[in-house]
């Protein structure tokens, strides 16, 4: 009964160690949300707007930029996931790349060759432990990432999408992503993010300005609007490519603050388990030994009595 014993008391040693360990894990990435959340706030803005700037150029000029300009029969299409660099969030890389393979899967369905971009070791692994081609991938600024960290992602792709087809490059650019919607949801999502669809995007910054239906001004491009969105056109793509880090970050965060906070539970919840067995164990044991003491001594009154008689 002894040993029993000594077993729920290493047991319970080891869950409140675990437990200590889950929760700093969950005050840490609380601690972190804000940030992330702050950073997307910053980031919005200047991504929307510079979305209306690009918008803004393209409609009002009868310039066909690779950039903007859909491809008669695209052929070839890049998709870039984002995931995290660490586990213990629960299933937030493995819904992201799930949306990923249902991207992937649709535009193989409509003849396209897709090229994959993977941030994050997580993605990486994945694919790599099932032998699947990978284009290009990054890693190691999954948790807070920088601009730089954006620029660096996005120069490739701008370089597919700008080369023609039969020489590797892309007619179509999509990311897939974790979008932070609040503390308990965040939803994988996937976006076009080149060609531009000008339609879209013009009814979408209408709706957000509250200037639907009114009538845009005419303008002039110096030194061409075609160099204007040679200029503009990366920065779009950045930003965006920017705003996707950090709405990922953020939703990691979110994921494991919640993943760490189950497990904490949890390991509460095994530690009252385990000291009800443990108190059991040792009401037993000492129930054992008083009977053991009485037992002796009712054998040694008899005994005495006996040596009496």
């Amino acid at each position: 009964m002894g040993a029993q014993l000594r077993v729920y008391k290493r047991r319970i040693k080891s869950v409140t160690a675990t437990k200590k360990i889950t929760k700093a894990m969950e005050m840490i990435a609380a601690s972190r949300i804000v940030k992330a959340q702050r950073q997307v706030a910053a980031s919005t803005p200047y991504a929307t707007e510079l979305t209306r700037a690009v918008t803004a150029v393209a409609t009002g000029s009868t310039t066909k930029h690779p950039l903007t300009t859909e491809a008669e029969t695209p052929t070839r299409a890049a998709v870039l996931l984002v995931t995290s660099d660490r586990g213990l969030a629960g299933g937030y890389s493995s819904n992201a790349i799930k949306a990923a393979e249902r991207l992937t899967e649709r535009l193989r369905g409509e003849g396209k060759e897709v090229d994959t971009y993977i941030v994050g070791r997580k993605g990486v692994a994945y694919y790599g432990f099932r032998e699947r081609k990978v284009t290009d991938s990054w890693s190691g600024f999954t948790d807070s990432p920088t601009y730089a960290d954006a620029k660096q992602v996005a120069a490739p792709l701008i370089a597919a999408v700008q080369q023609d087809t039969a020489e590797g490059g892309v007619d179509e650019l999509h990311i897939v992503f974790t979008e932070f919607v609040s503390m308990l949801t965040q939803t994988p999502v996937q976006h076009r993010l080149l060609p531009l669809s000008l339609t879209q995007t013009s009814a979408g910054a209408a709706e957000e300005s509250g200037t639907k239906g009114e009538i845009r001004p005419l303008f002039d491009f110096e030194p061409s609007a075609e160099d204007v969105l040679d200029a503009l056109l990366p920065r779009y793509v950045e930003s965006r490519i920017y705003n996707a880090l950090l709405q990922a970050a953020a939703s990691k965060h979110a994921a494991t603050r919640r993943a760490m906070k189950s497990a904490t539970d949890n390991a509460g919840d095994l530690i009252k388990s385990l000291s009800r067995l443990a108190n059991a164990a040792r009401q037993a044991e000492i129930t054992q030994e008083i009977s053991e003491i009485v037992g002796g001594a009712s054998a040694l009154a008899d005994a005495t009595a006996g040596s009496e008689n």
